[in-house]
């Protein structure tokens, strides 16, 4: 995955008022925390980080007065009703560090005939991988599979230098029989003639 580079203004004011003046003038309020070091909390140019943050576990390059550091995002507050970022957790990396995240579960095929349902219990997958190369996403095929069919988390080729960071018996994607819910639903019907 590519650094995406942004600029960083140290804070200096806190609180509602300070943070809303920065989002009148496009930036996001931000904390930039680990390794032990003091919380440096900045400001980061609104819509750069708002494209950034469009990639699952972006690795953002800040550059902070001169001064160059990994992070990955921990917490993104945004707006209930109109989505605007409010304000961003980073996380400070470094290269060949180990990071917990999850990663997009994306499927390919398709299911055996029959008008079963695929059921995503976990739409992401965490794992633990290298900070400098967080993989997009894993790709599961589900071609041919039928009801009762289910794919744990061991089952899931993950890349390189990547391991998992749940219980390897853990479903991650289960099929459905389409049948069960019309019984279903006809068993409710014949409890509401009774």
């Amino acid at each position: 995955m590519a650094e995406i580079k942004l600029s960083a203004k140290p804070r200096t004011e806190f609180g509602k008022g300070a943070a809303r003046r920065a989002r009148r003038e496009g930036l996001v309020p931000a904390v930039v925390y680990g390794h032990g070091a003091e919380p440096v909390h900045v400001n980061l140019p609104g819509h750069d980080l708002m494209l950034a943050l469009k990639t699952p576990n972006a690795l953002l390059a800040l550059d902070l007065e001169g001064k160059k550091e990994l992070v990955i995002p921990k917490a993104v507050q945004r707006d209930a009703i109109k989505g605007f970022l409010r304000h961003v957790d980073l996380l400070l990396v470094r290269s060949g560090e180990k990071v917990t995240v999850e990663i997009p579960v994306h499927t390919e095929g398709d299911l055996a005939p029959g008008g079963n349902l695929l059921e995503h219990v976990l739409n992401a997958l965490p794992v633990e991988t290298e900070a400098t190369h967080i993989p997009e996403s894993v790709t599961v095929s589900i071609a041919g599979l039928d009801a009762g069919h289910s794919i744990l988390a061991k089952d899931i080729t993950l890349p390189a230098g990547t391991t998992l960071a749940v219980e390897e018996d853990t479903v991650v994607l289960q099929v459905v029989g389409a049948q069960a819910e019309a019984q279903a639903a006809e068993g409710e019907g014949e409890g509401e003639e009774a």
